[in-house]
């Protein structure tokens, strides 16, 4: 999980252009999507754009997208709330990044986009959450209170979390190693263009879709089997490092708070103990197409890290 950086092939491959059921209308409603310059918003964007649909990109500092009104926001800030809501019917939701209660500054604000004409949400959570679980799944037990028409997305654990600024696409550059306690443990990694393709649906679809969508990619794979993809698509090596539960948590806690560091950990631990093994047919589903493999991810992106992992 996580969530940066546009892809030039977007609309490529979230497949939007040909769909004769996304073909631009007049009167669209005006899309507010938060965290624009995100892995997922920065996707989601020039995704809606493309439809013809008025989209307001809002980020803490407001982003220029082609073909979207920029707008700063700022989850703590609820001075740069009302700017963000004007005029808006829908919305897409990325959480405050790192919040460790995100309800307390969300539910606020979903209040006053209810409130302001908001119709439609869409919300990015996790696999892991449920709702009602903790942090964002407080959130996601929220929304059918708010809003008739509502959706999460809830993906599995993304490629990109060993291409980009991550801890293990860092790791993998640095030393060639990704460290986990997930053991054996499988999960069905999803590239970010494919979340993104979800939500152009989830935001625009008439019907809406329905309400808890888990996003995988096609194939349930260990840590192991990420490294002997990426070793045999770069030329260099790339191991996986098993840790336990407690080597994770304190490795995390030294640059993370105690409470949060011991809550990533206690993912790994879920994913060991299988659960995350599993694949959904939801992006397919939604999108007419399947969802990208990693070994296709890696071949397009592999230059990322195999340049510069230890030992080139």
């Amino acid at each position: 999980m996580t969530d940066h950086d546009p892809r030039a092939s977007h609309e490529t491959r979230t497949g939007q252009g040909n769909r004769a059921d996304h073909a631009p209308r007049t009167g669209h409603d005006t899309i507010l999507v938060t965290g624009a310059t995100g892995n997922t918003g920065s996707r989601i964007v020039p995704g809606l754009t493309a439809l013809g649909h008025p989209v307001r990109a809002a980020a803490r500092r407001a982003p220029e997208l082609p073909g979207a009104q920029a707008v700063r926001f700022d989850w703590d800030d609820p001075a740069t709330h009302d700017a963000a809501l004007r005029g808006v019917a829908r919305v897409y939701l990325v959480p405050p990044v790192g919040a460790p209660d995100p309800a307390a500054v969300m539910l606020p604000f979903l209040e006053r986009a209810r409130a302001a004409g908001v119709r439609r949400a869409v919300l990015l959570s996790s696999s892991a959450l449920p709702a009602g679980g903790p942090m964002v799944g407080q959130v996601h037990a929220a929304l059918p209170g708010l809003f008739e028409e509502w959706a999460v997305l809830r993906p599995s654990w993304f490629m990109q979390n060993f291409t980009d600024q991550h801890l293990h696409a860092e790791s993998i550059r640095t030393h060639g190693v990704i460290r986990s306690a997930t053991g054996e443990g499988r999960v069905g990694f999803i590239d970010a263009d494919d979340i993104a393709a979800v939500a152009v649906h989830a935001l625009t679809d008439e019907p809406p879709p329905a309400h808890d969508l888990v996003l995988t990619g096609p194939q349930a794979l260990s840590y192991d089997d990420i490294a002997a993809t990426l070793t045999t698509v770069t030329g260099r090596p790339v191991h996986h490092r098993p840790l336990t539960y407690e080597q994770l948590r304190d490795r995390l806690a030294a640059g993370l708070p105690a409470e949060f560091a011991a809550l990533l950990a206690g993912l790994d631990r879920a994913i060991a103990d299988g659960a995350e093994d599993r694949v959904t047919d939801t992006v397919e589903r939604l999108t007419g197409r399947p969802p990208r493999s990693f070994r296709a991810f890696a071949e397009e992106h592999g230059h990322a890290v195999g340049d510069s992992v230890a030992g080139s």
